[in-house]
């Protein structure tokens, strides 16, 4: 193996040596393969690069944006020809399958690629006045500095979302990276900074979130962050959101998601059951968007299930370097052990676990579609439980791997009441090809994100990304909508009447003849 990689974190484009790499980073599905040392920033640190931003900040607004805009296009192009590199480094560090990685590179690319013209489409409006000679404007203004902490099961994707738009607008950003992935996130910000960005624009602050982020968070307080951005749990949300709220902000909070998927007597069944298994599985469960309650009709029930679960079983697992895989390791021990704690926990008498195996894959609890070692990573089995009930902890809250609750239902609206009743909201879809109940659904689901006859996984560069209720506080990433997290409004009127014209007690309304009446025959 080759000695792991030292990261450091990075102010005003330079290595902050200070802070030495002090904690390893292991490759998931090879224990002995060490890929990176990384530091843990203290308060000092994060405070040091929060005022380099802070600093950067007036010259960077200035700039034009159609020219912030030109290096938003440097990056994408610096992130094309990297692709494959930095797709190795994802899939060495968090275990996605390489094929996923490559997606989740071209997601970079294609976040870029839109954001380039937006520099040229930053619109404000000329609004009408109701005054002679006044004139109405509204701009579109850069809010400060961001706050941005991520997570690492899309380490390069999802910052993608908050930095290239953030850095867009005219803002400078403070990046708090997951630490499983501080190699892929040293090498991000080097792209950054080689796409030609301003030192003090963009600087990384790695480490954990009990250190360092608790630290960026509180910069909020401080007065030396303006937004803060944060893709995490709920719990964690709540907090950060608590912060941002005392100190009259709003954050952009992309947060926990227990998705439903809905199958109904008229869906495709086989198109379905693929819907499911993706949804379920891919990526070991661990998106926030990965199917959580599994709802189908009950008269078709015991046939959809037997179906997914003969798919499940031909799943292949292990090596994310193996192609034919469908999924590879958890991220870290941290997530497989708290898959584990929860399905020791909340996995009840009253349950039925449909699958065959439960738990860590190993040696001892095989899975027969097995490519590599078990023993050398964290590698979970796939599970799907029945009997799940309103009042479970199963049904109420996220699991994050692949752990998914199968419900039954008879009338649509009881499947709305399973799906809306853990009060998440990120995700959801639907399986049927009845249009009335396909409309039914999207009017009557509380998700951000709606699906017919796709999975639950899946975004797009140019569409809104975002939950409500237990998911998020309504803010929305990606495509346009994403601009109103790193922009405040600005109104400005200018009179020229050389006269003091007052809105609304100056304005001269014509009275009409409002009594009028037309002749009847």
């Amino acid at each position: 193996m080759s000695q792991p990689i030292r990261t450091y974190t990075r102010i005003q484009n330079q290595d902050q040596t200070q802070y030495p790499p002090e904690r390893v980073s292991v490759n998931p599905a090879r224990f002995e393969d060490e890929v990176g040392l990384y530091p843990i920033t203290p308060l000092a640190g994060v405070k040091q690069a929060c005022e380099a931003a802070r600093q950067a900040f007036p010259s960077w607004r200035k700039v034009p944006a159609p020219l912030r805009g030109n290096l938003i296009y440097n990056l994408g192009q610096l992130v094309s020809a990297n692709k494959t590199v930095l797709a190795s480094w994802l899939t060495r560090e968090v275990g996605k399958p390489y094929s996923e990685a490559l997606g989740s590179v071209q997601e970079v690319i294609d976040t870029c690629q839109f954001f380039v013209s937006e520099g040229r489409r930053l619109y404000g409006q000329t609004v009408p006045s109701e005054m002679a000679d006044k004139r109405l404007f509204t701009y579109r203004r850069p809010v400060g500095v961001c706050g941005i902490i991520t997570a690492g099961n899309f380490p390069i994707a999802v910052p993608a979302w908050y930095v290239v738009p953030a850095l867009l607008c005219g803002n400078t950003v403070v990046w708090k990276p997951s630490e499983d992935a501080p190699v892929l996130s040293y090498l991000f910000c080097q792209l950054v900074e080689k796409a030609g960005f301003p030192p003090g624009v963009f600087n990384m602050v790695l480490g954990d979130g009990a250190t360092t982020g608790a630290a960026l968070v509180s910069m909020v307080s401080a007065g030396l962050v303006d937004k803060i951005g944060f893709t995490g749990s709920t719990a964690v949300g709540q907090r950060i959101g608590r912060v941002a709220g005392e100190n009259l902000q709003v954050p952009c909070l992309e947060l926990g998601g227990k998705n439903p998927l809905v199958v109904t007597e008229r869906a495709n069944l086989e198109l379905a059951v693929e819907g499911a298994l993706w949804s379920a599985f891919g990526t070991a469960g661990q998106r926030c968007t990965s199917l959580g309650v599994l709802i189908v009709q009950e008269r078709i029930y015991e046939e959809f299930i037997a179906r997914l679960l003969e798919r499940t079983a031909a799943m292949v697992i292990g090596d994310p370097t193996d192609p034919s895989i469908t999924y590879g390791p958890l991220i870290s021990k941290r997530f497989l052990d708290n898959l584990l704690a929860f399905q020791k926990n909340q996995i009840q008498a009253h349950h039925q676990v449909l699958t065959p195996t439960i738990g860590q894959i190993t040696r001892e609890n095989p899975w027969p579609n097995f490519v590599g070692d078990p023993a050398a990573g964290y590698f979970a089995h796939p599970v799907l439980v029945g009997g799940a009930r309103r009042e479970d902890v199963l049904y109420q809250e996220e699991t994050f791997g692949p752990l998914v609750a199968a419900v039954s239902y008879g009338e649509l609206e009881e499947a709305l009441d399973w799906a809306n009743g853990h009060g998440y909201g990120l995700s959801s879809a639907i399986y049927t090809q009845d249009p009335a109940e396909a409309f039914y659904f999207q009017e009557n689901i509380q998700a951000g994100m709606v699906s017919i006859n796709n999975t639950t996984s899946g975004a797009e560069a140019h569409m809104p990304f975002g939950g409500n209720g237990r998911s998020g506080n309504g803010s929305r990433q990606s495509g346009v909508w994403v601009l109103d997290q790193f922009t405040r409004w600005q109104g400005v009127n200018g009179d020229f009447s050389n006269q003091l014209q007052r809105a609304q007690i100056d304005t001269i309304y014509s009275p009409g003849d409002l009594d009028y009446r037309v002749p009847g025959w």
